[in-house]
């Protein structure tokens, strides 16, 4: 486990376990009212979700996830942080939480994992909520060379011992406006080379994926596309960009509101908390 105890006044909830099949998990569960799991990507954890957590906890329950390998979770010994294996992770705890009626929010690498534990359970799904991610294959020459790249061993390397994912791409100069205490929370949670082996298998995931992708992307529009969705999506993502992203989106779901954050990049959670909140409280309260 990681030895870090985050500041109650940046993150001021109380951390829960839950003991998977593949090691122990690492949760918040905050406030009442309809459940809404939220779902992180790479390189973050539940810490991303704070400001969102403190504005809708008086009107939703609010369970935000680390990923094994993530955040304050296990790093468990032949875990292999694959994206299959974190869907399995997080549909055992929604089982455990015995949650129905539950909304899900996933971003980055959070919309993969949470749709694919969400689909398997639609009957007991009452909505989505997507921002710059994608549940499909990737296909942008772009996003295909930073996998090949960002998996070669120099830069797995730099992944590993330098925390290469989290320095430069979240909190270099093109992410997200952060306190000093801040970035180093997100430090905290990939403090050492043994802790960040998570972190180096996923851009590897954005070819490796590929089969639980395709799958994904025929069953979130067959079991999930008529529930009621909201993309809440950074209008200045390179990741995800919005002219290639938001029409699948539509295609999708039926019943799809999109809110466009207009000064957002990728990291939409530390960018504009304030309007997806007020986003799902419009779409689900």
């Amino acid at each position: 486990m990681i030895d870090f105890v985050p500041d109650p006044a940046l993150y001021p909830f109380d951390s829960r376990w839950f003991d998977s099949s593949s090691g122990r998990v690492h949760y918040i569960d905050e406030g009442t009212g309809p459940p809404i799991v939220f779902c992180h990507g790479s390189p973050t954890w539940s810490f991303l979700y704070r400001h969102i957590v403190r504005a809708l906890r008086d009107r939703f329950r609010c369970i935000a996830v680390d990923n094994l390998g993530f955040g304050l979770s296990a790093r468990p010994a032949g875990f292999g942080y694959t994206v299959s294996e974190h869907t399995a992770v997080m549909g055992e705890l929604i089982d455990h939480l015995q949650l129905d009626g539950f909304l899900l929010m996933g971003q980055d690498w959070g919309g993969p994992i949470g749709l694919g534990a969400a689909a398997a359970r639609a009957d007991r799904v009452r909505g989505v909520v997507l921002g710059n991610t994608a549940f499909w294959p990737v296909e942008q020459p772009a996003n295909l060379a930073f996998s090949v790249v960002m998996s070669s061993p120099p830069l797995q390397r730099r992944i590993l011992e330098r925390n290469l994912l989290v320095e430069r791409f979240l909190l270099g100069r093109t992410g997200p406006a952060l306190t000093p205490a801040e970035a180093d929370h997100y430090r905290a949670a990939q403090p050492t080379k043994e802790a960040r082996r998570g972190l180096a298998v996923m851009p590897g995931e954005i070819r490796a994926a590929r089969p639980l992708l395709e799958r994904l992307a025929a069953d979130v529009p067959a079991r999930l596309g008529t529930k009621p969705a909201l993309a809440v999506w950074g209008m200045r993502d390179m990741v995800f960009r919005p002219r290639a992203c938001l029409p699948r989106m539509r295609s999708a779901f039926t019943e799809l509101e999109v809110v466009e954050l207009r000064r957002a990049k990728h990291f939409i959670q530390e960018d504009a908390p304030d309007q997806i909140a007020a986003a799902i409280t419009a779409r689900f309260r």
